[in-house]
């Protein structure tokens, strides 16, 4: 598990880069790293841009803002902030929130005490908590859905392993003293649409997963301030759910007594019911339909060798590395098949972050015999649930985590 001297040996090298400097592009012979199997005109529109404060990161769109981490940087257990992946719904960004004066607001009807506290406080009055923890876009590998679906064509690199450090979310919920009759708490960010008829980007939250000791209101990252385009000065931290919840330059909560209804919790991050094996339902906002996305799906990811093949003579060994995760059961084990799926053999498990965290595995390849052997991992829980052997289709392409096949020729 992680320790102080762990947590400071693996992050200490994750500092902030050049907070304002003006967007650069990666040089053009640069080739901008997108996986296989993404729709035709990734491939031509993509490219490699640094945002301020950001490393050259793959751009699939610039207003608003989405960017995606190249696969090279998962090799590090925690992600550096300035190569962390950015998401945005909606392109009315502030240009910048002074921390001084940043205000968090929280009431509703069904918060008896409302009150607003400013960072000083949040810092000072409430005890810092710090979580490793992965933010997984809820759309991360969407490009890979066969066939294609609508929205951002999000390769591998939609996600990224922080320790986030903050204020445990039911502490501050106490403080205003929540009703026996709030159903979910209303969050609210900074962000907004550009026009009038576009809906806010608000989101809700159920009271039980509010109250969860792990739900932060985090204002630091791998032991720097949130980057600007990861939620400055404050944002919500729900480790093990995906990322729609992990609101952004938060301004308000609102405790409330009924469903909240707009636009994108009754319209928008669902999927269809009982189609996935999900532990933490949403209930207040079920449907005989469909159901609110809510828990990340357990998952791996070969980072080394970097791309989707790689060469070696008979005999030559190869380390094979990676990374899984899942909702917080913990990883269990890692499995590795040379033969596409037929045999497998287990990984062996690096350090154990934390069971929100990513955990590294590796695996030797030696094969003598001359040929194409197609790699595969696959990740377990240690509540029995294991990545799927084929894609479980769904209208906006969540939840993919299907093995992703290296190409290991030897000669």
């Amino acid at each position: 598990m992680l320790d102080r001297r762990s947590l400071l040996k693996a992050t200490g090298a994750l500092a902030l880069a050049g907070s304002q400097m003006l967007p650069r592009f990666a040089r053009a012979a640069d080739k901008v790293p997108l996986v296989p199997g993404l729709p035709d005109g990734e491939y031509t529109t993509a490219t490699l841009e640094a945002l301020p404060g950001k490393k050259p990161l793959i751009k699939l769109s610039y207003r608003p803002p989405n960017y995606e981490t190249p696969v090279a940087y998962f090799n590090s257990e925690f992600t550096a902030n300035d190569a962390f992946f950015v998401r945005y719904h909606l392109a009315g960004i502030p240009d910048s929130i002074d921390a001084k004066t940043w205000k968090l607001k929280i009431g509703g009807e069904a918060a008896a005490t409302p009150f607003e506290i400013g960072m000083d406080e949040l810092q000072k009055n409430f005890a810092p908590v710090e979580i490793p923890a992965v933010l997984q876009c809820s759309g991360n590998r969407r490009g890979l859905s066969i066939p294609h679906v609508p929205g951002v064509e999000w390769g591998v690199g939609a996600m990224g392993n922080a320790v986030w450090k903050g204020a445990r979310l039911k502490d501050i919920l106490a403080k205003a003293g929540l009703k026996p009759e709030a159903v979910e708490i209303v969050l609210d960010g900074a962000d907004g649409p550009v026009l009038d008829k576009t809906p806010k980007f608000v989101k809700s939250i159920p009271v039980w997963k509010a109250l969860d000791e792990n739900t932060l209101i985090a204002y630091a990252m791998n032991g720097q301030p949130l980057p600007h385009f990861n939620g400055f000065p404050a944002r919500l931290v729900i480790p093990g759910w995906t990322g729609t919840y992990w609101m952004k330059h938060i301004v308000s909560l609102n405790a409330v007594t009924k469903p909240f209804d707009g636009f994108w919790m009754k319209s928008a991050y669902r999927i269809p019911a009982s189609k996935f094996a999900i532990v933490q339902n949403f209930m207040s906002q079920e449907t005989l339909a469909n159901t609110p996305i809510t828990e990340m799906v357990v998952n791996t990811l070969i980072t080394t060798p970097d791309g989707s093949s790689a060469s070696v003579k008979p005999g030559q060994a190869l380390l094979i590395k990676g990374i899984a995760w899942d909702a917080g059961y913990g990883i269990n084990n890692v499995e590795v098949s040379t033969d596409g799926g037929q045999q497998w053999r287990p990984a062996s498990l690096g350090q154990d972050y934390g069971r929100f965290a990513f955990r590294p595995w590796s695996f030797r390849f030696a094969e003598q015999k001359p040929g194409g052997y197609s790699v595969l991992a696959r990740a377990t829980n240690r509540i029995g649930q294991t990545q799927a052997a084929s894609l479980i289709f769904n209208p906006a392409g969540y939840h993919n985590n299907v093995p992703l096949p290296l190409t290991v020729n030897v000669a």
